[in-house]
């Protein structure tokens, strides 16, 4: 690895560990408005949307593919449903993995 990588890496633990540092160590003196307090209620679904979206759509990470052979996606939207008729997120869970495994099983999929 050569010294220009080096920076890039020590300069994101550097802005990470500031903006942790920022919130968790000084947490009890920040007040936040109303306004942002709602806005960051919102940051934990964009995060996971922005993790499971890409693996759900591009399983292999190049190409998209939105067809029924995708084990991903069907557990994912099974996920979707159990979660809607049922509130309950164990369930919805549970049940999302076991279509996507037996989807895997059944189709042969990797």
């Amino acid at each position: 690895m050569n010294a220009t990588l080096w920076v890039v890496i020590g300069g994101m633990a550097a802005v990470t560990f500031t903006i942790r540092y920022a919130l968790f160590g000084l947490g009890s003196r920040l007040r936040f408005s109303p306004r942002v307090r709602q806005a960051l209620r919102h940051v934990p679904v964009a995060v996971l949307t922005a993790i499971v979206a890409p693996m759900v759509l591009l399983p292999d990470g190049q190409h998209w593919d939105l067809s029924w052979r995708n084990p991903w996606l069907a557990g994912a939207l099974a996920s979707a449903l159990l979660v809607l008729g049922t509130r309950r997120l164990l369930a919805a869970i549970a049940g999302g993995l076991a279509v996507y495994l037996l989807w895997r099983w059944g189709f042969g999929a990797t």
